[in-house]
């Protein structure tokens, strides 16, 4: 997901976080199968759960995350039946779960398939709203836990399970979700049928439907993948040419990653609250991603690291999952450094460097405004929280410079390694640290515990004098921030007419050390190929 407005986010913080975020460990969901009634005469929904699932621990009564009717609000979710098979179950319901009751105790590993009856208005989840040209839309918008404002579920990045969307709308609506499109069908009253199923396992924050008034185009076919266009029709021609970027993306990340995980990958017009959201196979844009106006831009390509950053997130944060919100950094910060390394790739090295650069910045600024690691326990409550530098720009950059202590080769067959032991499963990062050691044969605890588990990075104050008459200079580099860090600092030597690069290992607060040099210095720049998170700088000693 690219965020795009950080107000938003604050509105967010207050609306949204208070709901439960905890994993439902009981259960283990193998497979969603949602009927959803949508009209337009009001926002109310008609919902139809079957839900297949396996007792993870042996008890009478299980839950669901589900928001429940609020009296004040007059929005939220009313339970009608629960059945298993012809049998009616009983249930109750609280403000944000469901409870069944069977009639007898549940065996570990017992396979049940119930269906849970449900209508109301969505409070969350399922925005019905109306884009930009005043045309009614539906669009699901579940990240982080925000799905069961409108769907009965485990709302955990942890529980991944395939799922299948059968939506019944007016029928002048065009379909998206999941998958690929098993049915369609005209009924009666000028509705359709839509049935969208997805076999490969997702969590629920990007299981999702787009109903509105679309223009669909089909921008190439890439290996077996199609790759669409879903835009408002009055944005068709620049939706067109801007959203088909996608077919210059995946070849780089299917070379890079390994295959594309999904059967198709839909680029969708939408009205997300963030920039992008990665939902599998279907990738939601904001609305005014699209440039208004007759005259195509003359940079269509402008919102590339966007369709860049969701591209990677099909192989990162879909297919293969954080183990729950604290390590979002796998998800987020991975499709952060995977644009940069596109970025880099169509662009040179010299776009990388800039990137990671402003991107340096963006996390030294939030580290003045908040001292806090990459996995982050501290906000289990208020996960809009975790959308921060440090999981985006702060986790990209441990990846840039896993990248460089590792080389080229074995970081990338490290990723591949990763992704494949993980595809469709969940990990931490413990988990991502010890796939990179055996594959690079290095211990990598320290870099983890400092980069990941550490809040801050290194704030260097140095300073340098030259010895005329032994032909050396000596450096004193000084680490300002609480935590010690250990890395290796290149610098750029540079005289009047010639330059040297040297690299010293930092591994105390306080390092001294003198240079043979043979030529007198006017300065020395640190990190000059952008390798490395730090602040400060190193001056003349005088």
């Amino acid at each position: 997901m690219k965020s795009f407005n950080q107000l938003i986010f604050l509105f967010l913080l207050v609306f949204f976080s208070k709901t439960a975020s905890a994993q439902n460990k009981a259960i283990d969901v193998q497979h969603y199968s949602f009927s959803i009634t949508l009209n337009d005469s009001n926002n109310i929904i008609r919902g139809k759960a079957g839900i297949e699932f396996i007792i993870k621990q042996p008890a009478s009564e299980v839950y669901f995350d589900l928001a429940g009717p609020n009296d004040q609000t007059r929005k939220g979710m009313k339970v009608i039946s629960v059945t298993e098979g012809n049998n009616e179950l009983k249930f109750t319901q609280d403000a944000n779960h469901v409870n069944v009751y069977f009639n007898e105790p549940l065996p570990l590993n017992a396979e049940e398939n119930i269906t849970i009856s449900y209508s109301g208005v969505p409070a969350d989840g399922l925005i019905i709203s109306k884009n930009k040209f005043d045309h009614r839309t539906f669009f699901a918008d579940n990240w982080p836990n925000r799905a069961h404002n409108w769907i009965p579920c485990n709302d955990h990045p942890a529980d991944k399970a395939s799922v299948e969307f059968i939506v019944t709308a007016p029928d002048h609506y065009q379909v998206i979700s999941n998958g690929m499109l098993e049915e369609e069908t005209n009924l009666p009253n000028h509705l359709k049928l839509s049935h969208w199923k997805e076999d490969m396992v997702l969590p629920t924050k990007v299981m999702v439907i787009g109903v509105a008034d679309f223009a669909v185009q089909l921008a190439a076919t890439i290996g077996c993948i199609p790759i669409t266009s879903w835009v408002f029709p009055e944005n068709r021609d620049n939706g067109f040419a801007q959203y088909s970027v996608s077919k210059k993306i995946l070849p780089f990340f299917i070379n890079y990653i390994g295959p594309y995980p999904y059967k198709k990958l839909a680029n969708v017009q939408s009205k997300t609250i963030f920039g992008g959201m990665e939902n599998a196979g279907n990738i939601f844009y904001y609305q005014n991603s699209v440039a208004s106006g007759s005259a195509l831009p003359t940079n269509i390509d402008s919102d590339e690291p966007l369709f860049a950053h969701e591209n990677a997130h099909q192989w990162f944060g879909d297919e293969a999952s954080e183990t729950d919100w604290p390590q979002v950094w796998l998800s987020e910060g991975f499709a952060t450094y995977m644009t940069n390394l596109y970025m880099e790739y169509r662009y040179g090295v010299d776009t990388l460097k800039k990137r990671m650069q402003h991107d340096r910045d963006r996390v030294i600024q939030f580290y003045k405004e908040r001292k806090t690691p990459v996995v982050d326990f501290s906000e289990p409550d208020s996960l809009m929280l975790l959308l921060n530098p440090n999981s985006y720009e702060k986790g990209s950059w441990v990846l840039h410079m896993l990248r460089r202590q590792l080389g080229d080769e074995a970081y990338q067959k490290g990723i591949q390694n990763y992704y494949a032991t993980y595809k469709g499963s969940n990990a931490s990062t413990d988990d991502f640290m010890h796939i990179m050691e055996k594959v690079s044969k290095q211990n990598l605890g320290v870099f983890f515990k400092q980069w990941l588990y550490s809040a801050g990075y290194p704030i260097i104050k140095g300073k340098w004098k030259y010895d005329n008459n032994n032909k050396s200079m000596h450096i004193s580099i000084n680490q300002m921030q609480d935590y010690v860090f250990t890395f290796p600092l290149q610098i750029s030597i540079r005289g009047a007419h010639q330059t040297i690069i040297k690299t010293i290992n930092i591994t105390n607060r306080n390092t001294n050390i003198s240079i043979p040099l043979d030529f007198k210095p006017l300065s020395i720049i640190p990190d000059p190929n952008v390798n490395l998170l730090f602040e400060g700088d190193i001056a003349n000693w005088k």
